[in-house]
């Protein structure tokens, strides 16, 4: 007599199983496209709605805003029995913001839709903390190191399809197709995320969850709002001192409590908080990249430097970022066996170093400035891969999710330092008479990217004696 057939509901968790890492991969991807929607359809949303560009940034800037304020918040919610249902609920927020963003409810409306996306940002911490808990030991460290490089892979997918989109079918498209993913994303979620077996119960600090916000949101509207404002302003001075001194009143109060929404004493760690340096420092220096590159390729050929690309070709240029970037997952885990994550982002620095170095003399070259991207991709993908190894090194699993959601709240924050100090650049760049900013401008924007490149390289070299290897 032959075996007997396995049962159904073992075949149901097998299957289950099998289709988790995918799940957490969709997440991933999906959660980085749709929060990138809302540059490559700047131009498009002055035009629509009739607003200013510096209004329109606000498709950006809130997005930001919100995923700051509340990703840590998901993600100490995510560190319990509730995991499964905080996925599902911060996925179909997502929906309904793009259901609101693609609807013709006006300016007004697409703000609060791009607000809603920005519970995105919550979604790679909670994927990383389950894939921590629940993929088979022999898949959970691989699994980890791709998932920290889908935020990478989804800003190659995001530009792109909405470039395409918009030209084709108007700017509704983009956030429809933005529904679409999600609602698949969430089908699946509900369908192969297994309930966690942490803490039956979470808790919210409110206080810590408010301190935290007001500094979060005091630093990124300084960021955002500074060149308008004016970088010596008044205003912004007080912005940043305000919310720096609220940032110290958290961490004292968090180092306090009995119960606090961030385990600020585990940020100790040598690796964690050589993670937590170098993403911020990176973004600053790289991600501005993205953004300058697009705008480059689309800028008439009468500036003298520009390639007089249609939206369609320029976020192509986002592709070889995007393919890079998971050719950087599928290379990062070996690396990081052979010496440690440290070595991998000092190492990916001088690539990224090397890629701005190209930029500047491949302006103007469609062929070299996708020889930059690809650089850059690759580069941008150790490095995500390699901090969520560092940072699940040096906290227990019951506070993963945690200390990622930190971790995503300091990478928007260099992502936004960035931006800020390129976008200075470019304006500063822009002739009396002109809508467009000189050639200076762009090489102005390279050569201070390599400056905070410069510094990131210094502190990754020191910051190599501590050795971090995959838990």
């Amino acid at each position: 007599m032959g075996p007997s057939p396995p049962s159904a509901a073992g075949s149901a968790a097998q299957r289950a199983r099998g289709g988790l890492l995918p799940t957490l991969l969709f997440l991933g991807v999906v959660s980085t496209a749709v929060g990138s929607l809302g540059a490559p359809l700047l131009p498009t949303i002055v035009l629509v709605h009739r607003v200013s560009v510096v209004d329109s940034q606000w498709a950006l800037t809130v997005s930001l805003l919100v995923g700051a304020v509340v990703a840590p918040t998901l993600g100490r919610l995510g560190d319990t029995r509730r995991r499964k249902g905080v996925i599902l609920t911060a996925t179909a927020v997502v929906l309904i913001g793009c259901v609101l963003a693609a609807l013709p409810l006006g300016f007004a409306g697409l703000l609060v839709g791009r607000a809603l996306q920005g519970v995105a940002l919550a979604l790679v911490p909670l994927a990383i903390a389950v894939a921590r808990e629940a993929l088979p030991a022999e898949r959970r460290a691989s699994g980890i190191v791709v998932l920290g490089v889908t935020t990478a892979i989804g800003i190659g997918v995001g530009y792109p399809v909405a470039g395409l989109l918009v030209q084709y079918f108007g700017l509704a498209a983009a956030f429809w197709f933005g529904a679409a993913v999600s609602a698949l994303a969430l089908a699946a979620a509900a369908l192969f995320l297994p309930r966690s077996a942490g803490e039956s119960a979470g808790w919210v600090d409110p206080a810590g969850a408010a301190l935290l916000a007001i500094a979060a949101t005091g630093l990124l509207l300084v960021l955002a709002q500074g060149g308008e404002w004016g970088w010596g302003a008044a205003r912004t001075l007080w912005a940043l001192g305000v919310s720096s001194a609220v940032l110290v009143a958290w961490v004292v109060w968090e180092l306090r409590s009995r119960r606090p929404l961030v385990n600020v004493r585990l940020f100790r760690h040598r690796s964690v908080y050589a993670a937590n340096i170098s993403v911020a420092l990176i973004c600053a220096g790289i991600y501005p990249l993205l953004s300058i590159v697009v705008r480059l390729v689309e800028a008439p050929q009468s500036t003298g430097y520009g390639i007089g690309a249609s939206p369609v070709l320029a976020g192509l240029m986002l592709v070889p970022f995007s393919l890079a970037s998971f050719a950087a997952s599928r290379t990062a885990r070996p690396m990081i066996e052979r010496s440690s994550a440290e070595h991998v982002v000092a190492a990916s620095c001088l690539l990224l170093i090397a890629a701005l170095g190209l930029y500047l003399v491949a302006i103007g070259s469609v062929a070299l400035l996708a020889v930059v991207m690809a650089l850059a991709g690759y580069g941008v993908g150790c490095v995500f891969a390699a901090n969520p190894v560092q940072i699940v090194g040096g906290v227990p699993a019951a506070e993963t999710g945690s200390a990622l959601s930190v971790y995503q709240v300091l990478r928007s924050i260099g992502l936004a330092a960035g931006s800020a100090l390129a976008g200075t650049a470019l304006a500063g760049a822009v002739p009396d008479g002109s809508a467009l900013p000189t050639i200076a401008g762009y090489r102005s924007a390279g050569v201070t990217g390599i400056v905070i490149l410069c510094v990131a390289l210094v502190a990754s070299v020191v910051l190599t004696r501590f050795r971090s290897r995959p838990a």
